[in-house]
């Protein structure tokens, strides 16, 4: 008998069908013989939905008021799912984030987990019945207030759950297969991955890739859970994410698995460029821009300085394009005391990332991306790396066909179209 963490997003409880399909396959692990605490989503769009209702009654709704708002959503299809779990005749319970031991910081919005005290799911797990927590959500101790974790939180709600738990495996449920090699939206023929690094799958989650949560991920990693990323609308195996030291479970025991060259091409139109232009060359201007950047909120992701030629310099970097008007506004409150000359916006840029433990112990692997681009004609306007990534910024139009032609490059393109089964990824 083994424990096993299941978390189930929006796309799979989108409906009372969806919801009982997910039912019988809880059940179905459950007449396995196997202990089952499932996370879940709130149903379809709901989320958005109340998001949208909040922003109608209010400009800017109160962090603490919408966090009790939104965390409504899994109450609902918690509920729901143990109701169908019971008519199939077998014990469910289900508990909001606080009932399950979820402790929080009291960030309303982006909550950070800092405890898991799972008495309760223990209990019932003891007395048999499947147990059912609602994800996105916990409590924080010293305000007694729900708060909700951002971002994939249910998927970090799962993981934290199997590492309180010390579950034997979490089981991540979306509408794709598993980890593919690259958006199957954007490269059809992007092949499923039969496993992959914890370390490769943040790179890929970093730089777009949406089937994992870097939350999670890292929330995996740090503490030794094993995930298994599948889908709900079908019954085979999906991907393996293994930690430092974790065996791939398909694989016999003491085989070794040697790691592909490129794991993955990810790519994100979320990023805007900023420039500051004309900055005087000299030491700690950077560090003055880049400490008013923060001060904003924005999260710098790459950066890059041409070399001075007249004694002044331009100083480009990306951020999320929800963060650039914050940053441009603190940036211009500041032009007279830098000293630089004006700021250039563009969010028309997109970027491709190519993740890979492999690139530690293979040479060649830049040059087949530059070349890559190079013949299709897609001009690279900034550079990044890291020891098992490269990434560079394009312009958005070419950011589908560039994908395509370096994944094409690598070898990473398989013999038949991916499925996608109800076309969202979550």
């Amino acid at each position: 008998m083994a424990l096993i963490v299941q978390k189930y997003g929006g796309s799979s409880v989108a409906d009372a069908e969806s919801i009982k399909r997910v039912a019988k396959r809880i059940v179905d692990t459950r007449r396995a013989g196997h202990d089952v605490v499932v996370a879940v989503s709130a149903m379809g769009d709901t989320t958005d939905e109340l998001l949208d209702l909040a922003n109608e009654v209010a400009p800017i709704p109160a962090p603490r008021e919408l966090d009790m708002l939104l965390s409504s959503g899994e109450r609902i299809s918690m509920a729901l799912l143990a109701m169908a779990i019971h008519s199939m005749g077998f014990e469910a319970r289900s508990f909001t984030g606080s009932q399950a031991g979820m402790i929080t910081d009291s960030q309303h919005g982006a909550a950070r987990i800092v405890d898991v005290t799972p008495v309760r799911l223990r209990e019932a797990l003891d007395e048999g019945a499947i147990v059912i927590v609602a994800g996105f959500q916990g409590f924080n101790r010293d305000t007694r207030d729900i708060t909700t974790l951002g971002r994939g939180g249910s998927d970090t709600t799962a993981v934290a759950l199997a590492a309180a738990l010390d579950a034997d495996v979490c089981e991540i449920y979306s509408d794709v297969d598993g980890i593919f090699t690259a958006d199957p939206r954007v490269i059809p023929k992007a092949q499923k991955l039969d496993h992959i690094t914890s370390e490769e799958m943040l790179e890929l989650a970093a730089n777009g890739a949406k089937v994992l949560y870097i939350r999670a991920v890292e929330y995996a990693r740090r503490h030794g859970v094993l995930i298994h990323a599948r889908s709900t609308f079908s019954s085979s195996e999906g991907t393996y994410v293994l930690g430092e030291g974790m065996k791939n479970p398909r694989e016999s025991e003491g085989a070794d698995m040697e790691e592909p060259i490129v794991a993955g091409v990810a790519t994100d139109f979320s990023q805007a460029k900023i420039t500051v232009a004309g900055v005087p060359d000299v030491p700690g201007k950077a560090a003055e821009i880049f400490k008013i950047v923060a001060k904003s909120g924005a999260n710098v992701d790459m950066i890059v300085q041409n070399v001075s030629a007249t004694g002044r310099t331009d100083i480009s970097f990306t951020v999320p394009k929800a963060d650039a008007a914050a940053a441009l506004k603190a940036l211009a409150g500041e032009q007279t005391e830098v000293g630089f000359q004006n700021l250039i916006h563009d969010d028309q840029i997109g970027k491709l990332s190519v993740v890979g433990a492999g690139m530690r112990t293979h040479s060649g692997v830049s040059a087949t991306l530059f070349e890559a681009l190079s013949a299709g004609g897609i001009n690279i306007e900034m550079i990044s790396t890291s020891e098992i990534r490269i990434s560079v910024v394009l312009r958005d139009a070419d950011l589908a066909e560039a994908a395509r032609t370096v994944h094409t490059a690598y070898g990473l393109d398989g013999d038949a179209e991916a499925t996608v089964h109800a076309g969202t990824g979550r």
